[in-house]
């Protein structure tokens, strides 16, 4: 595959104008933020954007209607959220949000500060397109899913499976090389891709970077699905501290919450899944944390059906977009016409989105439906043109804006 167009990923020094202004991509390898970066964003979105902070699918945030280019990039810059301006656009690494506090087989916390470093310490790699992507999974299976060109899957406490354009290679790395095998790799991508912008695209590009980085396959290539598994609510760490996911409506976060979360003074993991994680909280502050940001938006309830719902910008944002799309899927959301299962539709006739696909929503592919008559059952992505921007990996219900109206594509049946 070869891209007919240049890499215009946007960044915090080269914006993307979309419709409704200026947009900033800033990015936060491992979704990590400290409480004093989480309010340098806040105070930016509020005073130089639209006073909200959009959370990607990659774990970093996008600041959007910016009339000040020069002083974001100056406060990004004092706020360590800008520490390289050739390598701005290419530190894209995601990591297992709750990776060394709770579960998995290690802990790759450490991993993401010395493959970034290293990211930007070569020069060559500045040249990567701005949607390449580093994983490291930390043997709970939550990030390796999710296509990655470059990825790391513990398959004990110091042995990592490597995963090149999303597969496993069926290589083994003891964790001590994985940051400069990683390099390695994206190197020989570099001098392979032509225009192409990801792994996948090249031509056995995964077999000829495997080839090139001289080390043999020693195992059976594991499998990876891509699992909606959002960190939502109380999370005991194995240090007696607690961990809370929160989930942001549409990817959201309006800048006074997100002042009110730099106020708690603990660390902030952004989750792929447009969501966070306020870590090491002891058990007072974590309930209060709950009972303060709760009721300005954030969710804490595993069960609610916004955590089933995701967007993409639609308009005014877009102007590709041939309506609201995220006004549309909010009220869905709020007249109760989200569902987690089928069987809690009133009747099998209003069923228009299913969970499992043909089994479950047994009409034909639906048009030309108004945004208030869709009711769906499980994950569901509204897209306001066909491109379905932000569409996450998995099983998803497709509910995409036409001339005419929606139309539904459940789960499992083709797109157009």
């Amino acid at each position: 595959m070869t891209r007919s167009a240049p890499d215009s990923c946007p960044g915090v020094l080269r914006l993307h104008e979309a419709a409704d202004g200026p947009l900033a991509r800033i990015r936060l390898p491992g979704g990590r933020l400290r409480p004093d970066q989480l309010q340098a964003l806040a105070e930016a979105a509020r005073t130089l954007g639209d006073g909200a902070i959009e959370l990607t699918s990659r774990g970093n945030v996008q600041l959007r209607r910016i009339h000040d280019a020069a002083a974001l990039a100056e406060r990004l810059a004092a706020a360590d959220l800008l520490p390289s301006p050739t390598h701005e656009r290419v530190r894209n690494i995601i990591a297992s949000p709750l990776s060394g506090r709770v579960g998995g087989l290690t802990d790759v916390r450490d991993v993401v500060p010395r493959l970034d470093e290293a990211l930007r310490a070569a020069p060559a790699l500045a040249e990567l397109p701005g949607r390449v992507l580093f994983t490291l999974d930390d043997g709970r299976g939550d990030i390796s899913g999710l296509g990655g060109d470059f990825g790391v899957h513990a398959t004990g406490e110091s042995t990592y499976a490597l995963l090149l354009g999303g597969r496993d290679s069926g290589i083994r790395i003891p964790a001590d090389d994985a940051v400069a095998v990683l390099l390695a790799a994206a190197h020989e991508f570099q001098g392979l891709r032509g225009e192409r912008w990801r792994v996948h695209e090249v031509d056995d590009g995964p077999a000829r970077i495997a080839a090139a980085l001289g080390r043999p396959a020693t195992a059976e290539s594991l499998e990876f699905a891509a699992p909606h598994d959002i960190p939502i609510g109380w999370h005991d760490q194995r240090d007696g501290l607690v961990s809370l996911g929160a989930g942001v409506p549409l990817g959201s976060l309006p800048a006074r919450t997100a002042e009110f979360l730099a106020a708690v003074d603990r660390p902030i993991v952004l989750t792929p899944w447009r969501s966070l994680v306020l870590a090491d909280l002891d058990e007072w502050a974590a309930e209060q944390v709950v009972r303060v940001l709760a009721p300005m938006g954030l969710i804490f309830d595993a069960a609610s059906p916004w955590l089933l719902v995701t967007a993409c910008a639609g308009q005014p944002g877009c102007a590709k977009s041939r309506t609201d799309v995220r006004a549309d899927a909010a009220a869905a959301v709020a007249g109760g016409r989200v569902l987690h299962h089928t069987a809690e539709l009133d009747a099998p006739e209003d069923i228009t989105a299913g969970e499992h696909g043909p089994s479950d929503s047994p009409e034909a592919e639906l048009r030309g439906l108004d945004a208030t008559e869709i009711v769906g059952a499980g994950r569901q992505h509204w897209s306001g043109c066909e491109r379905r921007c932000g569409r996450p990996r998995g099983a998803v219900t497709d509910v995409v804006a036409e001339q005419d109206g929606y139309r539904i594509t459940p789960p499992g049946r083709p797109r157009d």
